[in-house]
């Protein structure tokens, strides 16, 4: 259930896709927030963020 996306750093930044709460745009791309304030932002446009993570949790059904 893990998906790649681009860290605002640059850095590779993987996803459990079965832990984000919420998504949300911000200034240097989309923040991905989970559970306890944890969050990440990409760089990645909150489209396609939305998209690739469907694609897995889909898959998983």
């Amino acid at each position: 259930m893990l998906v790649m996306f681009v860290g605002a750093d640059r850095t590779e930044t993987a996803v459990n896709a079965a832990q984000v709460t919420f998504i949300s745009s911000v200034t240097d791309g989309t923040r991905i927030r989970f559970g306890e304030g944890r969050s990440v932002t990409v760089i990645e446009p909150i489209a396609e963020v939305m998209e690739r993570l469907n694609v897995i949790l889909r898959r998983d059904d």
